[in-house]
């Protein structure tokens, strides 16, 4: 079983930065990508931003140019440098990791969530 833990969250006024970050642990034997995903309410869950194993990234159109996803691979951790944030940035930040357990097995786990809001 794999658990992820994200912190980082909170208020900040627009124009500002924050930095999530998600720790995994548990049964890993490799985490192949780890990835942000977002929801506002009312709205269905978007990918922020994700990056493998080799440090790939991709980018949601919407935050590209400001925000920035890196990942410590020796602590399983990922991390998420959001800046010039704006009030349409708020939601649960949720963080992803796909990879596999020291069984052998595929995992695709999720973590609790984190709220960013950010005040105009």
């Amino acid at each position: 079983q794999v658990q992820l833990v994200e912190s980082g969250g909170g208020l900040v006024q627009a124009g500002g930065s924050l930095r999530l970050s998600c720790a995994a642990s548990g049964s890993i034997s490799s985490i192949n990508a780890m990835n942000w995903f977002r929801q506002a309410p009312g709205k269905q869950r978007e990918l922020v931003a994700g990056i493998t194993s080799g440090g790939i990234t991709n980018y949601a159109d919407s935050v590209k140019g400001r925000f920035t996803a890196s990942r410590d691979n020796d602590k399983n951790t990922v991390y998420l440098q959001m800046n010039s944030l704006k009030p349409e940035d708020t939601a649960v930040y949720y963080c992803n990791a796909l990879g596999r357990s020291y069984m052998g097995f595929p995992f695709n786990s999720w973590g609790q969530g984190t709220q960013v809001t950010v005040s105009s």
